[in-house]
């Protein structure tokens, strides 16, 4: 036995958050999610990288056409539904509708005029100008 399968035996896995014995948020193998106790460089580029493909596949889901999309349209999309969910990004039904119809200005226009530019002010401006482009910015 090793050291490593010995920790994984004791602390058992958790791909949620739960609280340990002694009542601290605790992940994975006994990760304990406290001060003292940060996320190593590679663990938080695993974690993100997890995240945008799961975001990414959710929006392919609901929302099946955008895969005729290109990479940095599709891109735009996923970066907004990491940051609301993809039920935020189908609360844009006329950007939604200008993309699906390759509209671009007016894609961009539709997501430049929401609450949401106004919250997140030069990400919007970024996104939009990467629909209407279709650059990474």
């Amino acid at each position: 036995m090793t050291l490593l399968e010995q920790i994984k035996r004791d602390e058992g896995k958790s791909p949620e958050m739960y609280l340990d014995s002694r009542g601290f948020l605790t992940i994975a193998y006994g990760h304990l999610l406290r001060g003292g106790h940060p996320l190593s460089d590679a663990a938080m580029e695993q974690i993100l990288g997890d995240d945008l493909a799961a975001t990414a596949q959710a929006l392919r889901d609901r929302l099946p056409w955008i895969v005729t999309l290109s990479s940095a349209r599709q891109g735009a999309l996923t970066n907004m539904a990491f940051n609301m969910g993809v039920h935020g990004v189908e609360g844009f039904p006329r950007m939604l509708a200008a993309m699906q119809g390759k509209d671009w200005e007016s894609a961009s226009r539709e997501l430049l005029d929401s609450t949401y530019a106004t919250q997140v002010g030069d990400r919007a401006t970024r996104l939009a100008r990467q629909i209407r482009e279709d650059v990474w910015v």
